[in-house]
């Protein structure tokens, strides 16, 4: 899913091959979601792959790069309304085309009164993100129909929504995830809005890490939304356990009359911010908050008008 405002839309995809279609069921057993998540890593990204890209009528063409990503930024002739478009992408030779597939972009209303950043990992879904069995036994044998969000979290999100407030999924889960995340999201009702996720990764060593590494991308993309949708205030949501707060902190330092919120869900022993962050939040009027539930941040959000 892409995104972008009337002049300039940024899309992003990758060309990988041995790579399974996936359909899953609530009534899938262990033994094939341990075997599809092992399939996600295990498909190969396909290099200096010319993608042509369609938008309606017009037509631009990219290159996937050395880990077969392509990513455009496009600037079509015609103005898109607010709202979820389609677009194609086709990979041809010279026989004709070879493979097709369809996305979506979603073009930000000047209407909106604000956006939502949101992490996923153990702020929208249980992942236990910072304990790895426990994450590996979760990733391994369940999957997007039985995978479980926090209690409240679809409710909150809807509220935020309203009728033209995007919603934004920055996190450190892989592209490898991109159909898991599609399909969990819309199973769980939770706001539909673009991903933007790590690296593709692929090898078992990266199916056992996975989520892990350097969370400094966030900090690069949350910086990339602030600057395509200059006039958009956000609220920035996260979990104590990968590092969101100080990200968020210096998204603040960056950008400190665009945030209008902080939510961070509390995970594992950590209860509370160091004085020195909590200082400079407070220092820029900007509510930084550590949440034991869904509904303390329901209720903040509610109190400060935002829905």
């Amino acid at each position: 899913m892409g995104y972008g405002n009337h002049k300039l839309i940024y899309l992003k995809g990758g060309v990988v091959e041995n790579r399974p279609e996936f359909d899953a069921k609530a009534t899938d057993k262990r033994r094939k979601n341990f075997r599809i998540m092992l399939s996600r890593y295990l498909s190969s990204p396909i290099p200096e792959m010319k993608v042509q890209i369609i938008l309606e009528n017009e037509s631009f063409t990219t290159q996937t790069d050395d880990y077969g990503y392509f990513s455009a930024w496009v600037e079509p002739k015609r103005d898109f309304e607010p709202g979820w478009h389609p677009v194609t992408y086709v990979i041809n030779n010279q026989g004709g085309e070879i493979c097709k597939a369809e996305g979506e972009f979603l073009i930000v209303a000047k209407e909106a009164q604000f956006g939502t950043i949101s992490d996923i990992d153990d702020t929208i879904l249980v992942s236990h993100a910072t304990q790895l069995f426990k994450k590996f036994r979760l990733i391994m044998t369940k999957n997007a129909k039985t995978r479980l969000p926090f209690d409240g979290v679809a409710e909150f999100y809807k509220k935020l929504k309203g009728n033209d407030n995007p919603f934004f999924y920055v996190s450190s889960s892989e592209w490898n995830l991109y159909d898991f995340l599609q399909d969990f999201f819309k199973v769980r009702s939770i706001p539909k809005g673009p991903f933007l996720l790590q690296e593709y990764k692929s090898g078992l060593r990266d199916l056992l890490f996975t989520g892990g590494g350097s969370h400094q991308h966030k900090q690069e993309k949350i910086k990339r939304l602030m600057l395509l949708f200059p006039d958009l205030k956000f609220i920035l949501i996260g979990d104590s356990g990968q590092r969101d707060t100080e990200i968020y902190r210096q998204a603040l330092h960056e950008f400190p009359t665009r945030i209008l919120a902080v939510y961070i869900r509390k995970i594992g022993k950590k209860d509370e911010f160091d004085r020195e962050t909590a200082q400079e939040f407070e220092d820029k009027g900007v509510p930084l908050l550590m949440l034991e539930n869904t509904e303390e941040a329901l209720n903040h959000a509610q109190e400060k008008g935002f829905f």
